[in-house]
């Protein structure tokens, strides 16, 4: 398909995004689910139930750990600790990003910290084992002393990896392959619409956030836009106005923009869409692609810790190109302070005190409104990934 095809295609899709959004303005509406759902609060708090739905969703589908942007040259690497378990992602000589657990085959040390840096081995600092950049051992300290060794048996450990739409996927267990074409289905071309790897990386932080699920529903819905955010986000979007496409459990929600009305003063051949919308995609498990303004962008990863009730996000800001001039700076540093905000102080602060009161017997079930399809969308799959076979 011709790259103007392409365009002409994504213009009439954003244009029908529009249109809905502005229907539901114009009659103070919003997508619904069929009917309200009921979730018990030992959802989000039974241990037993909360290492089983890490087990089985967490380390058993894949996950975007980083941004292709992040690893551009061969010898780059990123190494991180996901959920307890440390890896080691490194684009190799032929440009591929392999995923190895962080750990020498000899006797299990570190290879290297965590962060980001490029190598052309990584060696151990216990024994000085060394291997390259696809994992393969290449050398051991005092060879002749230590005994025969097959070196192609002992190569780091590679876990299944993947890259694609900008985002580099990893599976937690070593052997435990995806089809990714599958798991993505058709969101896959939705997430290439936002070549994520041309952007800019700014700046990415960690923030100590709520438990998993409650961190993840203020990502999935509007309904808290103008109490929460008034003074960040919420100046800019309409509350509780969702429009919304699942793919499967992947989710692309689209939130009117405080402009939307002005559309209807225009003749329609004359929108220009993505003024008066905004999109946020949200890739299951714990993926959320958001607050695109302007030439800014904020992804999320939420990783849950080891008990119920906390995580940790990881923020990416990304500009459309590097910030060169003195208002660029401003405009890129104004972003990444508005979504700080908008998620530790605001989102973030509300959902720490519903983990604050969530054992104090004041509710036995969480009630998700007509209003919040994304939110029991969200929750129908994780019951639906905890129930099946595969």
């Amino acid at each position: 398909m011709s790259t103007d095809v392409t365009k002409k295609s994504r213009h009439e899709e954003m244009m029908g995004l529009a249109d809905r959004a502005l229907d539901h303005f114009q009659n103070h509406t919003t997508d619904m689910a069929p009917e309200p759902m009921q979730m018990p609060v030992e959802a989000y708090t039974n241990q037993e139930r909360y290492v089983a739905e890490r087990e089985r969703i967490f380390k058993n589908l894949p996950l975007a750990l980083a941004l292709s942007l992040e690893l551009p040259e061969a010898g780059d690497y990123k190494a991180m600790t996901v959920m307890e378990t440390p890896i080691i992602l490194c684009r190799n000589d032929q440009g591929s990003v392999k995923c190895f657990l962080n750990a020498c085959r000899h006797r299990g040390a570190r290879l290297c910290e965590d962060g980001r840096s490029s190598s052309r081995v990584f060696a151990c600092p216990y024994h000085a084992w060394t291997y390259d950049r696809d994992g393969s051992l290449i050398g051991i300290y005092a060879a002749e002393t230590f005994g025969e060794l097959d070196y192609s048996q002992h190569g780091l450990t590679e876990l299944p990896c993947e890259e694609r739409s900008g985002l580099i996927w990893v599976g937690l267990t070593p052997n435990l392959h995806f089809d990714l074409d599958e798991w993505l289905g058709d969101f896959a071309a939705e997430l290439d619409t936002l070549a994520l790897a041309d952007w800019h990386l700014h700046e990415s932080r960690v923030l100590q956030s709520p438990g998993w699920k409650i961190t993840m529903d203020g990502y999935l819905e509007a309904y808290h836009h103008n109490l929460v955010h008034g003074k960040t986000v919420g100046k800019h979007t309409v509350g509780n106005l969702l429009v919304l496409d699942t793919y499967g459990p992947h989710q692309r929600l689209t939130f009117g923009r405080k402009t939307l009305g002005d559309l209807n003063a225009q003749e329609k051949s004359a929108w220009n869409p993505e003024e008066h919308i905004r999109l946020i995609h949200s890739c299951f498990p714990n993926l959320s692609i958001s607050g695109i303004l302007g030439d800014h962008c904020l992804v999320s990863q939420i990783f849950p810790g080891p008990e119920p009730d906390s995580t940790e996000t990881v923020q990416y800001i990304l500009a459309a190109r590097p910030p060169e001039t003195a208002e660029q700076i401003e405009a890129t540093e104004n972003f990444s302070a508005m979504v700080l905000q908008a998620v530790k102080d605001e989102d973030y602060r509300i959902g720490f005190s519903i983990q604050q009161s969530i054992n104090s017997g004041a509710n036995q079930s969480f009630l998700y409104g007509r209003n919040e399809p994304a939110v029991q969308n969200y929750h129908a799959w994780v019951d639906r990934f905890m129930t099946q076979d595969a």
